[in-house]
């Protein structure tokens, strides 16, 4: 994939990218893919597909008033970037995602099946599964389809005075894509992306980052400016950078002085249980824990913990137990999310639009399968579910090696805990990530609940060709930012705009203008008879 440039004698890489998870795999593999029809279906194409770098009028749906944006379409080019990609977990694409799923024993994702990061086929992991032989690994997501109401019961509903459902329906037509995939399956399927686009040798570099900044470097590039992206192994130079980090390092609430190696963060999670419960459990001692959360990774700690042999768990939600199939709404999820997006995209503000992000998310929910399964356990015993509950105060007792826990319940008391699990996800403040301190000095922009302010085309600035993915990308990718659409919509995006800066154009040749003619074909774009003409 990698065609190495050399200036002054050191290598300026295309693309850096930091960060080797699903974000980071999706770029890579969406600036390898010369013919990208994942995004949307044929229609949505037409009016979606990049519709602020064409220039049809776009209606704002709370005012009605019609703008017209500036035009600037880029084509896709045949030219072999060089792309580098630094992780800070292992040299090689998912690294930390796999050791997590297999930490947290996961035995399929959350994401329905048309969340994936291939570039090239909407139901790309669908056609994966079954070209495969592997439609056995797919679990449905009951609850998710079948629901729609004829016309008939729509007028009956009214005519009895009920309130008319809010919430989207999904047809058979769609049941195929409410399965979710084997972590196997997911993980044999991004396997096929890197094989796919070559994305295996000497692409990741195990290297953490520890500083990026923008300028010109003499006696390498004293014309354009590049980026210097400093890391504990050395430093890389690049033209443009894409941010795939996944948010601000885990912290715990409170962190404690003493007993730190009886508080964990799910996400610093390297065992369950931990050696000193194991130890506890093998000389048949009862050992109790607490996990504090209401997301989906709470309820998979405290089975796992379950599963694994603890005594008793006691699991803490701050706020009442929120069950829903996916972290956002249907509407927010579903094959034709049309009307929120383009409301999303034509919000008045960041803050309205950041107002949007947190009504869809609403915190952390568990799925209904969990949901039965904690049902399962506090039946036993073995799971005491406390909801609007939070920690009080905790001590730690170096004799006994255990926490004396009190809870903002005072009717609640617990019993010595051995270990405390925070499962409370993570910080998303770009401001406060060390690596990008010289940036936000040097080059400032606005924020809005964490989240950079960053342009349409997925920039820090427009004079800052630094990218933003996943996570921290919401005020442009909306509530589904975090996850595997978001991750595959935002590579999109980034890629596009990567080709503006590096100037990656058509020459106008006959063999360029047939590529742009199929290339307009296959994503519905002006007339596809016209197109469709010149192909044939």
């Amino acid at each position: 994939m990698a065609c190495k440039q050399m200036i002054s004698g050191t290598r300026v890489h295309d693309v850096l990218i930091v960060g080797g998870g699903p974000c980071g795999l999706a770029v890579a593999a969406r600036l390898s893919e010369h013919m990208p029809a994942a995004n949307f279906s044929d229609d949505e194409h037409q009016r979606y597909h990049w519709i602020h770098r064409h220039r049809p009028s776009i209606k704002n749906h709370k005012t009605g008033l019609e703008t017209r944006r500036k035009s600037s379409v880029t084509l896709q080019s045949d030219a072999n970037l060089d792309v580098f990609v630094l992780d800070a977990t292992d040299a090689r694409f998912m690294a930390r995602w796999d050791n997590l799923f297999k930490t947290f024993d996961i035995s399929h994702l959350r994401s329905p099946m048309f969340f994936h990061v291939d570039p090239a086929e909407r139901d790309g992991l669908l056609a994966y599964t079954y070209r495969n032989d592997r439609e056995k690994e797919l679990t449905e997501l009951r609850g998710c389809v079948g629901k729609e109401l004829s016309k008939h019961q729509r007028k009956k509903r009214e005519r009895a005075g009920r309130q008319p459902r809010t919430e989207p329906t999904v047809d058979e037509r769609d049941r195929n894509d409410y399965f979710v995939p084997s972590t196997p399956l997911f993980a044999s399927h991004c396997g096929c992306l890197m094989d796919r686009y070559n994305l295996r040798d000497n692409i990741v570099s195990h290297e953490k980052v520890e500083d990026i900044r923008f300028g010109y470097i003499e006696d390498v590039s004293e014309v354009d400016k590049i980026f210097t992206v400093r890391t504990n192994k050395g430093v890389h130079y690049a033209k443009t950078v894409v941010l795939a980090a996944g948010g601000n390092p885990p912290q715990i609430p409170d962190m404690p002085t003493e007993g730190t190696d009886a508080v964990t963060h799910a996400m610093q999670l390297k065992e369950m249980p931990s050696p000193r419960i194991r130890a506890k459990l093998d000389a048949r001692l009862p050992a109790n824990i607490v996990v504090v959360g209401g997301g989906l990774t709470s309820a998979q700690l405290a089975d796992l913990a379950i599963r694994r042999g603890v005594t008793k768990v006691w699991l803490l939600m701050r706020g009442p137990l929120k069950v829903k199939p996916f972290d956002v709404g249907l509407e927010w999820v579903g094959k034709f999310r049309n009307f929120e997006q383009a409301a999303f995209w034509t919000a008045d503000s960041v803050e309205e639009r950041w107002e949007m992000i947190k009504t869809a998310r609403n915190g952390g929910s568990v799925t209904p399968p969990y949901k039965k399964i904690l049902e399962r356990h506090v039946s036993t015993g073995r799971l005491r579910l406390l909801q609007n509950t939070t920690i009080k105060e905790k001590s730690w007792d170096p004799v006994s090696n255990t926490w004396s826990v009190s809870l903002s319940d005072e009717s609640q008391t617990l019993p010595r805990i051995d270990h405390i699990y925070f499962a409370t996800g993570v910080q998303s403040d770009f401001e406060c990530l060390p690596f990008l301190q010289s940036m936000c000095s040097e080059y400032p922009i606005k924020s809005c609940g964490g989240l950079p302010c960053i342009t349409e085309n997925m920039a820090w600035r427009d004079d800052v060709p630094l990218f933003i993915a996943g996570r921290l990308a919401g005020l442009q990718l909306g509530p589904g930012a975090p996850n595997l659409i978001g991750a595959r919509i935002g590579a999109e995006r980034i890629a596009w705009s990567i080709q503006d800066v590096l100037g990656a154009r058509e020459s106008g040749n006959d063999d360029d203008t047939r590529k742009r003619r199929q290339f307009d074909y296959l994503t519905g774009r002006g007339s596809r008879y016209d197109a469709l003409a010149e192909i044939i």
